[in-house]
């Protein structure tokens, strides 16, 4: 259209057509008493009502009832002014809802004379909900928030107060009451921030499943076991039955299933205080190879409120805030229920009446197994577990945190290990130029330099074997996200703060093997005989000539990029994306080969037809950690191999 047409389309008046009739906005045009001249079509596709329906009616007969006085106030502004703007009112619909509506306004007598407003409006009640929601969630988080303050503060208050008085007293009765007050107080501190850690994991989509063979009977009796002196200190009985049809072999995640009893029961314990708790297990129905179990806890407690009920699930929510000061608690256990119980493709809801009880019901499907697929459980007695000795090893502890380093130092030295510190990342590096070490413990969090960019110094400025060190990362942030950024810098593995020092011996064992160590020594650094051997390095020794530079190298390359690859694969595999991680199997086929590392070829042949093919993906994840198990013992091999020049 020229200037000239348009000139002709705005004089004939034809934009009103385009821009009022046919707008999307709403527009009124009313006189300073409110009576209604004109409205446009989108008043019907907005509030229901039909087309010139509201015209000689009055503006204020619309606007709800309890807002018709501020309403009027701000009515009577925009009459004095040239134009206003952003009057937020709630207009009666033609089905008597209410939605939220905002007005620009010009005033007509100020362009001619006229005493009328044009009112162009537009619908808010979306943006309102919204508001309203952001609100209702800021206030819940600052609750929360608020909570945690003391929920934290409480046990760390008696933490610090009990070792005041434990310097003081040299009474032994008066040291053991206050070292278990000191020990109760960090249960309930891990207990807080394990929920917290646990929403984080779930929230991320990154929380994987066990399938391991378990018994029911085991996992509940063991449960019980945990409440049975608080039970009986309150003089609440705590039962439990299992119908015959539901116990036997399950395969699944046992120690998720026991989270989500510990929550239910400590709720249990927690809000009852006469009368019984009892945990029913019965067989919901049984198909295709898969049992679905019914678990039921029930309770002659307190009660939920039925306006509660609905929220018991919600996060940062309990059934009253003052449930928080009375009983203690994250308000996140049943969310983490929720969740755990779902992911597992199982159902959960609760029946509760005041003063009466709760009953807490959940049905998760369980493979079927065999007597050959338990798991054993592990002893309680660490000392049996110690398999080998550690005397001799040499550990480089990299941790600015003194309480932490003596912690950690004082459980090596009982292993008899020999243990260097360095109090940040920069330090680390420099006694590892120095000093020989068989693995480095490294924080992550430390001034100066982090664990992080030591890790990558190490991994790529320092020559030799001594780049490839083990590095394992002591971290307090055990979510997903920094794990895989533990990873990604170049470490081994991770072990979360605060550890057990069967944990942090079963990792020095995964990394460095004593047995190995001694013969090493012994016979400078032999290899082990063929026959114990994962590796065979004689397909490798071929092609090189006998080349032990070029070996090395090849070698030294497989060691480094393989970690890399293997937590690609676990992390498409985490994204479900099979065929990438097929992809990444098949990469790394020649790699092995050129090891000889013979047993993982068949694993990496079933991950690469599984991803192709997108068929039993279930097995993909179990799978890779087995390639990645298997490759960490090949590694230690191949660290004696380069050590002993291939002899």
């Amino acid at each position: 259209m020229d200037v000239k047409s348009l000139k002709d389309y705005v004089k004939r008046g034809l934009f009103y057509e385009a821009v009022v009739e046919d707008g999307s906005d709403i527009i009124f045009i009313v006189d300073y008493n409110g009576h209604i001249l004109y409205h446009n079509p989108s008043v019907e596709d907005t509030l229901g009502h039909a087309p010139g329906s509201l015209v000689n009616k009055n503006f204020f007969d619309f606007i709800k009832p309890s807002t018709l006085t501020a309403f009027k106030s701000e009515f009577k502004k925009s009459i004095s002014k040239p134009y206003d703007e952003s009057i937020e009112f709630r207009f009666l619909c033609k089905d008597d809802s209410y939605r939220y509506l905002e007005f620009n306004s010009i005033n007509l007598k100020h362009k001619g004379g006229v005493e009328g407003l044009i009112l162009d409006c537009r619908d808010i009640t979306q943006r309102k909900k919204d508001a309203e929601e952001l609100l209702r969630a800021q206030k819940a988080k600052e609750q929360f928030l608020a909570n945690m303050s003391h929920e934290i503060r409480t046990p760390i208050n008696g933490i610090s107060g009990m070792i005041n008085l434990l310097s003081e007293t040299s009474n032994e009765a008066d040291r053991a009451q206050y070292l278990n007050a000191i020990k109760n107080s960090t249960e309930s501190l891990k207990v807080i921030i394990n929920d917290i850690l646990d929403l984080s994991v779930i929230e991320s989509g990154k929380l994987k499943f066990e399938k391991i063979g378990f018994n029911i009977k085991y996992q509940l009796s063991a449960v019980l076991d945990t409440f049975l002196y608080q039970s009986k200190a309150k003089g609440i009985d705590l039962n439990y039955n299992i119908d015959k049809k539901a116990d036997g072999v399950l395969i699944g995640d046992p120690a998720r299933l026991n989270q989500i009893l510990i929550n239910l029961v400590s709720n249990a314990v927690k809000f009852t205080h006469v009368g019984e708790i009892n945990i029913s297990v019965t067989l919901e129905k049984e198909e295709k190879g898969h049992k679905h179990i019914k678990f039921k806890v029930r309770d002659t407690g307190v009660g939920i409120p039925a306006k509660k009920v609905h929220h018991i699930f919600d996060s940062f929510t309990q059934a009253d805030a003052s449930v928080t000061r009375r009983y203690g608690g994250t308000g996140l256990g049943l969310t983490i229920v929720k969740e755990l119980v779902e992911l597992q493709n199982g159902s959960i809801h609760v029946e509760s009446e005041e003063h009466i009880g709760t009953v807490f019901t959940f049905i998760i499907p369980y493979l079927v197994g065999r007597e050959i697929d338990l798991v054993q459980p592990k002893s309680s007695d660490f000392k049996k577990t110690l398999k080998y000795s550690l005397k001799g090893v040499k550990i480089l502890l990299v941790e600015d945190n003194e309480v932490n380093r003596l912690y950690a130092n004082s459980i090596l030295e009982k292993w008899q290990c020999n243990v260097v510190e360095a109090e940040n990342g920069y330090m680390a590096v420099e006694k590892l130029k120095e000093e020989d070490f068989d693995i480095v413990l490294m924080d992550v969090q430390m001034p100066i330099m982090d664990g992080y960019e030591a890790t990558r110094k190490i991994r790529n400025t320092i020559d030799g074997i001594k780049k490839h060190i083990p590095i394992v990362a002591l971290t307090a942030n055990a979510i997903k996200g920094d794990i895989e950024k533990c990873k990604e810098s170049g470490m081994n593995d991770y072990l979360s703060k605060p550890f057990h020092p069967e944990s942090l011996y079963k990792m020095i064992v995964k990394f460095v093997d004593p047995e190995a160590k001694k013969i090493a020594v012994n016979n400078q650094h032999a290899a082990v005989e063929a026959s114990n051997q994962l590796t065979n390095l004689k397909y490798l020794k071929s092609i090189c000539d006998g080349d032990v530079k070029f070996m090395t190298e090849m070698v030294e390359t497989f060691i480094s990029n393989t970690p890399a690859t293997i937590n690609k694969m676990q992390n498409w595999s985490d994204k479900a994306d099979w065929e990438m991680v097929g992809k990444l199997a098949h990469k790394m086929k020649p790699s092995v080969t050129f090891v000889g590392l013979e047993p993982a070829k068949h694993i990496i042949k079933e991950i690469e037809d599984a991803g192709k093919h997108n068929m039993h993906t279930d097995r993909i994840p179990g799978k890779i950690n087995q390639l990645d198990d298997l490759c960490q013992q090949a590694f230690k091999e191949l660290r004696i191999a380069i050590q002993s020049d291939f002899s």
